[in-house]
């Protein structure tokens, strides 16, 4: 392999991995505010349970994403100089500001969140959960900016020596494609947090480790997948019509759409045959296809031989579909878990063991779906870095031999291996060990008495 692909390959590694842990920690903040809102509202145990368990949760998952993401920024260097070189003047001050706006207000205030409920005041340990929360948020924000940019840009300009230049920073950061691809992650990290807790939630009453918070917990996820999934459908379709306008080589790739065609069945599954252009073994849909993506019963698709740079169609074509897949999957347990937790009182552990097994089994099935979609997303922009201005080609090093970065990817393979086995271990160990009593608790009762 030369040093091209083992550099994406590498890179691809480390962003499959950071992704993991912000995707949970954007969404799990503001249900540890949840949390915590109800423990000073009703004063009930079992949500000062929940918001114990959780914040501990947050802050093993906040790590993670702290320390995974600081080596990606070394790889601009070291794999990547080309793209810092040519595009430096947008990347640079976007990732700044995402350390000076959410980074900051995340490290400053997380120390009062996880330590500070009996040494400040409720009120002050309130506002500290929610300005991490803001954090994460605002962190989300600039890094899809620059990804936005990179895949619709506008508002720069290129001189002689192909470097770029900020021409109109409201347009770099507002690029065409922010808003669809800021509400799609938000609501997937929403998506994924919950499924986190149902699942979780399922495997304390199969492991007969649950405690009074578990049925508020599971309530809350499932209702809150229940209505995200719905969201999520709806943010998706706007963001094809987006990916329709800017990007259309990415959608054919999507659809497996090889010629222009009008109208444009929708291809269930298949096989895509890139050598002859054409899907094999397709299962189509007459129609369904220019309904969806263009919401007109008969409208047009460009295909891929309009194009003269095009995405590998295989790994977009796949990849699309295992998202999709894990999307209707999530609407189907979402709404069925609430309605027999509904049915059952909220009380989960009266609920078929199959169906817990079930929550369980979902657990992190937004980690699929997740990366499923981000691979979508870069994949189908090669091959540029940066749409229509930068290649992929003339970013990545010239001098780092292809020998190096095969090693340091076999390292870091074996690395994100040990910690994510880690992790899961040490969630897994969370939730069959949780708190029965908050401490405290005993000794107020005794007080009382």
């Amino acid at each position: 392999m030369d040093v091209s692909l083992l550099s994406r390959i590498q890179f691809a590694v480390n962003i499959s991995f950071h992704i993991l842990f912000p995707v949970i920690s954007i969404a799990l903040s503001w249900f540890v505010v949840y949390f915590r809102y109800k423990v000073g509202k009703t004063g009930d145990e079992a949500w000062l349970q929940a918001y114990r368990f959780w914040t501990k949760v947050f802050a093993v998952t906040f790590a993670m994403g702290v320390v995974s993401g600081v080596t990606m920024s070394f790889q601009f260097g070291t794999n990547w100089p080309g793209f810092m070189e040519r595009a430096g003047n947008v990347a640079g001050p976007l990732l700044g500001y995402e350390v000076l706006t959410a980074f900051f207000l995340e490290a400053g205030f997380l120390g009062i969140m996880l330590f500070g409920r009996e040494r400040v005041s409720q009120r002050v340990h309130m506002a500290a959960s929610i300005v991490v929360a803001v954090g994460t948020l605002l962190s989300a924000f600039w890094i899809l900016a620059l990804n936005s940019w990179m895949q619709t840009p506008q508002g720069h300009w290129v001189d002689a020596e192909g470097v770029i230049h900020v021409k109109s920073w409201l347009d770099v950061i507002f690029s065409p494609s922010l808003p669809y691809r800021f509400s799609h992650k938000i609501l997937a990290s929403v998506l994924t947090a919950s499924f986190l807790l149902a699942g979780l939630s399922a495997w304390q009453i199969l492991k007969k480790s649950a405690n009074a918070a578990t049925p508020k917990v599971m309530k809350t996820g499932l209702a809150v997948a229940a209505v995200a999934i719905v969201l999520q459908i709806l943010a998706g379709d706007a963001h094809g019509l987006n990916t329709k306008e800017y990007q259309p080589a990415k959608l054919a790739a999507i659809e497996g759409v090889w010629h222009t065609e009008k109208p444009v069945p929708l291809t269930l599954i298949g096989w895509p045959n890139e050598a002859e252009q054409r899907t094999d073994y397709a299962v189509k849909v007459p129609y369904l296809g220019s309904l969806i993506l263009t919401h007109e019963l008969d409208g047009e698709i460009k295909g891929l031989s309009e194009f003269a740079d095009k995405p590998p169609v295989a790994p977009v074509f796949f990849g699309f579909r295992v998202m999709v897949g894990v999307g209707v999957l999530m609407l189907l347990v979402s709404w069925y878990g609430w309605f027999k937790l509904r049915k059952h009182r909220w009380q989960p552990h009266n609920l078929p063991r199959w169906l817990l097994y079930t929550f369980a089994g979902m657990t992190f099935s937004g980690w699929v779906a997740t990366l499923a979609g981000w691979y979508v997303t870069e994949i189908g922009r090669q091959p540029f870095l940066v749409q229509g201005v930068l290649r992929t080609s003339d970013a990545v090093t010239k001098i780092v031999p292809s020998g190096n970065v095969g090693l340091t990817l076999v390292m870091y393979l074996v690395l994100y291996a040990a910690m994510l086995l880690s992790y899961l271990m040490v969630l897994k160990y969370m939730a069959e060990h949780p708190e029965h009593e908050p401490p405290g608790v005993k000794q107020l009762k005794q007080a009382e008495q």
